[in-house]
């Protein structure tokens, strides 16, 4: 018996469209009201767009490149071109030129799909550098009136899509035609890889891999045609990719695209989204927020929330302790419930929320606290881009603090001798894209992929992921730690937003910090504390006081061996345009240790400051010295 996810991306939108027609399949916030878009008229545009593109001579092999933010224009032109037996390649709309350059020189993509004049500009500064990029099209026009005409292959969305209109009778019937030759374990997504250590790999993907994925999930995670998705997470990173695309078109339900990034909270409100799948730091900035927020509310505000809060935690505490609350519990919790945590849940846009999970990197077991003590039933997936994103997931009721869940059906997941997690699955990858050296230390003979992470599977069989392989730390003697882990208690706290844990091979552990410049921002001006810049206020006195009570909230609830010792606020924020970061937020300690090394020393002396000089990368390749004096903290004696 056939699976039901042995299909393809493209004729599941046809079945789609024939199933449901009128149903809406796609939902864009514009001028400040939502335009919807049916699964018929999805599959029209779509199919206008393939036609076009094959009048461009595009087709099987090869590779289409997006980039710009979340909008259907990105769906549509994927699905065309995974409909000629193509492959899409989405790129992070604020990589900067060199690193997008670099996957269009290893890809040779022949047509780049760039959302507006930002995007554009940015192609045509390396295109004499691509002779192979031939076609460059964009479909926000705002801007590029002046260089039609002037920039040869320069073209609209609606234009291509023209195109396909007079080359093609019926192009909903040649896309059928079409996608019918295309293969569920063809290769259809390309994906980058987070790039930690370096220049991002490129994952390629099948049918296959993507749906299956999407339906086994869907049995721990279920969904339905019924449910409302927002997409405001960048359609680059594989989350994205296996809820905006894959489990849209196999479930059925309705995406709607916020107008811009920074109204994504507020247009998220008004659809009420069933459920959400982000990477840690979008829960780590939530919590923050509302931390700031309630600094900021009125004074009873203030009092119902210190209130109502510790009543969530103590139901949270009782409940995965695996003891039942009290009558009196349970009623203090209706109580918290009906007086704040709806309301809060309303604001935050979770009214709706079935089902919130989070993945891509570790969440401190306190953000998952937090929200569970609000209502908010969050749950953890593991994964990694080679396997689609997902291979384990906390199920409904057995949910914890410190796991990430149990495989979901149809995975395996394994600890080799040395304690690394690797798994197997119709959704692990085909390989990475030219880069066969690659591909055989991360895929085995037999199917299984290495994943690189150290962990070990609980009593209950749930899988418990300690760190990276190469990031689990030493101290001198011998201490073993997760920076990682370290690393998320102390953002816990509302006023830091990236910590760098150090310690290997040393006497004890220290802290890179940087502060959350908004919340720190307005604590300081409650204060009357006056600063010019993040570099001056972090520089403050009263600022580095706050931080220690911070640090030290956290080595209270850690071991004596590991507690944080030193630390040091840094005078910038950590930024992904300077290599610190991957575009998903995590860090890229080899940098780390290679930019700040003097610093990385100091805080291993008794130096109590150090001038240090470094440069920043703007987003259009502009690079600046910043230097500056740092202080040194102890956080005993």
């Amino acid at each position: 018996m056939a699976k039901p996810y042995m299909t393809t991306l493209p004729r599941l939108l046809a079945r789609q469209a024939e199933e449901r027609p009128r149903k809406t399949a796609l939902r864009e916030k514009e001028w400040g009201v939502w335009q919807p878009v049916s699964w018929q008229e999805s599959l029209r545009i779509t199919a206008e767009f393939a036609c076009g593109l094959e009048a461009l001579g595009l087709g099987r092999g090869d590779i289409v490149i997006l980039i710009g933010n979340n909008r259907p224009e990105w769906i549509w032109a994927e699905l065309a071109i995974q409909g000629l037996g193509g492959m899409a390649l989405g790129l992070y709309q604020d990589s900067p030129a060199e690193e997008i350059e670099y996957v269009f020189a290893l890809s040779e993509c022949r047509l780049v799909v760039a959302e507006d004049q930002e995007q554009v500009d940015k192609m045509l500064s390396f295109r004499g550098n691509l002779p192979n990029l031939a076609h460059i099209v964009y479909h926000d026009p705002k801007g590029l009136k002046a260089y039609e005409g002037s920039v040869r292959g320069l073209c609209s969305f609606n234009s291509v899509r023209r195109l396909g209109r007079e080359k093609c009778k019926d192009c909903v019937d040649r896309f059928r035609e079409l996608s019918r030759k295309v293969k569920p374990d063809d290769p259809c997504l390309i994906a980058t890889t987070s790039g930690t250590t370096g220049r991002p790999k490129l994952a390629v993907l099948s049918h296959r891999n993507l749906l299956s994925m999407a339906h086994n999930l869907g049995k721990y995670d279920p969904k339905s045609a019924g449910d409302e998705f927002v997409s405001f997470l960048p359609l680059a990173w594989m989350g994205e990719q296996m809820m905006a695309v894959a489990s849209a078109l196999l479930f059925g339900f309705c995406v709607n695209f916020p107008e811009e990034p920074d109204t994504a909270t507020a247009d998220s409100r008004e659809i009420g989204p069933h459920f959400i799948f982000s990477p840690p730091r979008v829960y780590e900035s939530i919590a923050a927020k509302v931390a700031g927020d309630i600094m900021e509310t009125t004074p009873f505000k203030r009092f119902l929330y210190n209130l109502c809060l510790p009543v969530g935690y103590e139901y949270v505490d009782t409940v995965f302790a695996g003891r039942t609350p009290s009558a009196w519990l349970k009623l203090k919790y209706f109580l918290a419930d009906q007086g704040l945590f709806r309301a809060l849940r309303d604001r935050l846009g979770f009214s709706r929320m079935r089902s919130a999970t989070t993945g891509g990197a570790a969440l401190g077991p306190d953000i998952f606290r937090f929200f569970h003590a609000i209502g908010v039933r969050l749950k953890q997936i593991y994964g990694q881009t080679e396997i689609a994103g997902i291979s384990c997931i906390h199920k409904e009721g057995e949910v914890d603090f410190t796991s990430v869940g149990a495989p979901i059906p149809e995975t395996e997941v394994r600890i080799t001798e040395e304690g690394e997690i690797v798994s197997r699955s119709p959704a692990v990858f085909l390989g990475y894209y030219r880069n066969e050296e690659a591909t055989r230390e991360t895929l085995t003979e037999d199917g299984w992929l290495l994943s690189g992470d150290a962990g070990y599977f609980d009593e209950n069989g749930r899988l418990v992921v300690i760190d990276r392989l190469k990031d689990v730390m030493h101290l001198k003697d011998g201490t073993r730690f997760s920076p990682q882990f370290l690393e998320n208690k102390v953002k816990f706290s509302p006023f830091l937003r990236e910590s760098v844990v150090l310690g290997d091979g040393r006497d004890y552990t220290a802290a890179i910090l940087c502060i959350d410049m908004a919340i720190v921002g307005h604590w300081a001006e409650s204060r009357m504390i006056t600063y010019t810049t993040y570099q001056d206020l972090a520089a403050k006195d009263e600022v580095y006081a706050l931080v220690r009570e911070e640090v030290a909230k956290t080595n209270a609830s850690l071991p004596e061996e590991t507690r944080i010792k030193r630390f040091c606020l840094l005078y910038k924020e950590l930024d992904p345009d300077d290599g610190e970061l991957t575009r998903t937020r995590k860090v890229r300690r080899k940098t780390i240790n290679e930019r700040y090394g003097a610093l990385i020393e100091a805080l291993y002396t008794d130096a109590c400051a150090l001038n240090l000089q470094t440069e920043i990368t703007y987003q259009d390749g502009r690079v600046r010295q910043m230097c500056g004096d740092i202080r040194i903290e102890d956080m005993e004696g």
